[in-house]
């Protein structure tokens, strides 16, 4: 673990309306290009149902979330670390039980996260996709919210009705838009815009900013098939490029105050071992 540093950690949601838009290997690469950049970064996996963060990265994790949340092992016996000296929480696939957790397993679930405060800079969470508890949950937890989309028309709708979900019911009231699989940097700010033109027609409680647009490149596919970041495997390729710009620009972001939500989620140091029944 890496030596503690006072203050509090950046927390950053990765998330997207639908499944299918690239989040998961966003996330992952956003998450290896801020430890390049001298960011003590942890990599939560939190598709509690879907988990595919570890196997993203070629990790052969020894438990995950399942096991920590039934009170097998505690969070230090689940940490791995991935490239860069990133530390990632991995979840579990196939387990309809972590999908349906209860409101007090996720709050208790962030702070278990929360007690690596102190070692960390900046918490990357991969959610799961669409408008479940999960989502929401650690979107509001999170100080700063991406969301992932393509230009199709499910992609833009099911954006649209998360972002919509989360300014109404949430508080949630900025969102940074990452526009993927497009041809260039002008496809990716023409889709921002479409977004931006829903949002400002019948949301007025919720600002967008476009944090940069991914383009589809084989170099990218080919990382994902040799199971390592497209930052680490191929940093010349366009893909990569792109993404270590996103970075960039979430690494200057100005560290929290204080922590957001009414328990003050991953902030609060209250629990140092398992999730509460």
């Amino acid at each position: 673990m890496p030596a503690a540093r006072p203050g509090p950690v950046r927390t950053i949601a990765i998330t997207g309306g639908k499944g299918g838009v690239g989040k998961s290997t966003l996330a992952v690469n956003l998450a290896v290009a801020l430890g390049g950049l001298g960011q003590r970064t942890l990599l939560l996996d939190a598709d509690l149902g879907l988990a595919n963060v570890d196997v993203l990265l070629g990790l052969q994790p020894r438990a995950t979330l399942a096991e920590l949340i039934a009170g097998r092992c505690g969070i230090e016996d689940i940490l791995i670390e991935g490239p860069d000296g990133i530390l990632v929480v991995p979840a579990a696939s196939g387990r309809r039980s972590m999908a349906q957790l209860s409101t007090a397993e996720h709050i208790g679930l962030v702070n278990v996260v929360s007690s690596l405060e102190n070692a960390l800079d900046v918490l990357v969470v991969d959610t799961a996709a669409g408008l479940n508890d999960s989502v929401l949950t650690f979107c509001q937890a999170s100080q700063e919210v991406v969301l992932v989309v393509c230009d199709e028309p499910a992609s833009i709708t099911d954006a649209y009705a998360l972002i919509k979900v989360l300014a109404r019911e949430r508080g949630v009231a900025r969102v940074h838009v990452v526009a993927n699989m497009v041809r260039d940097g002008n496809e990716g700010r023409s889709l921002y815009n479409k977004l931006v033109r829903v949002c400002e027609r019948f949301l007025a409680d919720i600002s967008l900013n476009h944090l940069g647009s991914i383009p589809h490149d084989d170099w990218l596919r080919l990382a994902v098939q040799r199971q390592q970041p497209v930052v680490k495997a191929y940093p010349a390729s366009p893909s990569a490029r792109a993404i270590s710009e996103i970075a960039a620009q979430t690494a200057r972001w100005q560290a929290p105050i204080a922590g957001r939500g009414g328990v003050e989620f991953f902030f609060e140091r209250l629990l140092t071992r398992g999730v509460p029944a």
